[in-house]
């Protein structure tokens, strides 16, 4: 047998655009440098940002106190960069809004009456009825908040995080108040934030050498802040480099909490544009047993797949205002036949050039670097007609390895298109994995197509059966 032929490449660390056409590998250091996107030249820049607060007496005041310290500012050392705060002259250019009206408190009563109930799931139950009702009465307010801090004490949150119950309709049954909660809130069109009372009681100055588990407190701030700027409607940054007029589809799957059948799947579709900008889709049901198909992936149908793509491109026409040149379809599994027909059957008449992508992760095949340091991220490999990218690795331009684990590549496992070169769909894939504005990190696994699949997946599964609204599509409501 011929040995098999193995090239390597390096793509180049993609750049971020910020303020003042302001670019930058790094989200922090741009943001530090220039601003962000959205600020200068001015697009969808919050100048103030109303914020509103769920708690107790106590926790409310720690959240709050928590938020007006960071935004002056914290300070990082040699490993962590400094966060140079969120006010009209720093850091984010973005003033908070605090107002008494702003805030409904949990009352000692009402925390009591929640501690007391029994069984756990109608305590679950009860506190996310009376949070939603405290988010409604926030709705109600004449000038209401944009952007709402659930800070819950620590007592309430260690009996009601989580919940495992046994219904005899849907049998074993996994809730979570974070993602029960989202959808609730979805009712008022108001992006939330759960801050825990351990991040705002600690003492945020360096000079006391504070370090909570692996998180610096200039991180946290990073990650708190970069994420609230995105709720409240401005942009971070944005990526360069990536083609006009594409748009870059992402498919998903979740089991629904009201399935009475352990093979229910639902479809999802996250749809981008070349700014980085998102939807979020729920599209139709379908049935999928492992045992019976072979596999553990879900696969479309025809019909499901065509229907999933038709929805994308009206909705990204629709919200984009624009019709997309190229169609990019990313997902984690091979494509089978019926899954190419139906997306082919929607994108040949309604695109000029379309890709089909799946991108597998995999731990049989890395690279052993001759020196001390992980692979660099960016290192593409082939091996024969094999692709493989290094999405994490050590950044050598920052001088950051950001994993306590040994990297991965993911693995371009199918890729069906006629006008794009492997090199150029690698290239799209690390620049994608820089749009998670959840967080401040330079990159990650997957690229933001796939990356919060299983976030979107985890809180849709709240949806109740007989919900009569469609769940928002912004990715706001979903962080």
């Amino acid at each position: 047998m011929a040995s098999p032929s193995m090239v390597c490449r390096y793509i180049a660390e993609p750049k971020l655009r910020f303020g003042n056409l302001g670019e930058h590998e790094d989200p922090k250091t741009g943001i530090s440098r220039f601003g962000p996107k959205s600020y200068e030249p001015k697009d969808r820049h919050p100048d103030n940002v109303r914020v509103g607060l769920i708690g107790s007496a106590n926790s409310v005041d720690w959240a709050q106190k928590w938020i007006e310290k960071c935004a002056l500012g914290i300070k990082g050392d040699s490993e962590h960069l400094d966060f140079p705060g969120i006010a009209r002259d720093r850091g984010f250019f973005t003033e908070l809004m605090f107002d008494r009206s702003w805030i409904e408190q949990l009352t000692k009563s009402e925390i009591d009456d929640i501690l007391e109930a029994k069984p756990a799931r109608t305590r679950f139950e009860a506190l996310l009825d009376l949070l939603e009702d405290k988010l409604r009465l926030l709705a109600q307010r004449d000038r209401e908040p944009e952007y709402v801090v659930v800070a819950l004490p620590d007592n309430i949150l260690k009996k009601c995080k989580v919940v495992d119950y046994k219904d005899r309709h849907l049998g074993n049954v996994h809730r979570d108040l974070r993602r029960a909660f989202k959808i609730r809130a979805m009712k008022y069109r108001m992006p939330t934030q759960f801050l825990l009372e351990e991040t705002t009681k600690v003492d945020t100055s360096v000079e006391k050498g504070f370090k909570r588990g692996k998180d610096y407190p200039s991180e946290i701030a990073w990650d708190f802040f970069t994420a609230l700027y995105f709720k409240a409607g401005g942009f971070p940054w944005g990526p360069i480099g990536l083609p006009p007029s594409t748009c870059y589809i992402g498919i998903g799957f979740y089991r629904p909490i009201g399935s009475h059948l352990s093979t229910m799947q639902t479809s999802l579709v996250q749809a981008f544009n070349e700014s980085g900008d998102g939807l979020v889709l729920r599209g139709p049901d379908f049935n999928w047993d492992p045992a019976t198909e072979g596999t553990p992936s879900p696969h479309l149908t025809e019909d499901i797949a065509s229907e999933l793509t038709a929805m994308a491109l009206a909705r990204y026409e629709s919200e984009m205002k624009q019709t997309p040149m190229r169609v990019v379809v990313h997902k984690t599994s091979r494509y089978w036949p019926e899954e190419k027909a139906g997306f082919e059957t929607v994108l040949k008449g309604n695109t000029q050039r379309y890709d089909l992508v799946a991108l597998a992760p995999q731990s049989s095949v890395r690279l052993l670097p001759v020196n001390s340091y992980p692979p660099l991220r960016g290192t593409s490999f082939s091996i024969d007609d094999i692709d493989f990218l290094y999405t994490t690795g050590y950044l050598s331009g920052l001088q950051q390895f950001h994993s306590v684990h040994v990297p991965s590549p993911l693995r371009l496992a199918d890729h069906i298109g006629y006008d794009t070169s492997r090199n150029i769909l690698l290239g799209e894939v690390l620049t994608l994995t820089k749009m998670n504005w959840n967080a401040s990190r330079v990159g990650g696994l997957w690229p933001i197509t796939l990356r919060f699949s299983r976030v979107v997946g985890d809180i849709l599964r709240e949806v109740p059966i007989d919900w009569d609204q469609e769940p928002l599509a912004n990715f706001k409501y979903y962080m």
